[in-house]
């Protein structure tokens, strides 16, 4: 009996160590996680963009560890600092900076900018993110791409 005894406490202390030994799991993001994910402009308040360079789509991505984000409104990189709550899926752009070159889609850009400044919080439905003010209707639209 002390010999099942020792052998059992001893598989127990294995399988204990064997654990602690483990590599952590990082819990999965949640559907509504939009850090770290590159977004490219679809919409702007309620229209379909369309870009007489359509290879220079409007973009912005959201960086957690600096809280930055970073981007390009069609022909200008843009960047600054957000703030983000995201159990109630609010957001806040701050003024960052940009670059000043100009080009065809200066318009769309603009209105771009815009958006990302005005907005205070953001809905997520699949792969499109929608950046509100308030409870009006969506000032852009993103989707994001894997």
């Amino acid at each position: 009996m002390k010999f099942l005894y020792t052998h059992i406490t001893s598989l127990l202390f294995v399988i204990l160590m064997a654990s602690c030994m483990s590599k952590p799991t990082t819990p999965p993001s949640s559907p509504n996680d939009i850090t770290g994910k590159t977004w490219k402009l679809t919409e702007l308040n309620g229209r379909p963009i369309t870009l007489k360079n359509p290879k220079s789509n409007p973009h912005f991505s959201l960086h957690m560890k600096d809280m930055r984000y970073e981007g390009n409104g069609s022909c200008n990189g843009i960047g600054g600092t957000f703030e983000i709550k995201p159990e109630i899926m609010r957001i806040k752009f701050n003024q960052g900076m940009s670059t000043m070159i100009a080009c065809e889609d200066l318009e769309t850009e603009q209105l771009f900018l815009k958006a990302l400044l005005t907005a205070d919080n953001y809905t997520v439905n699949g792969n499109t993110l929608s950046l509100n003010k308030a409870k009006m209707a969506p000032l852009a639209k993103f989707v994001w791409q894997k």
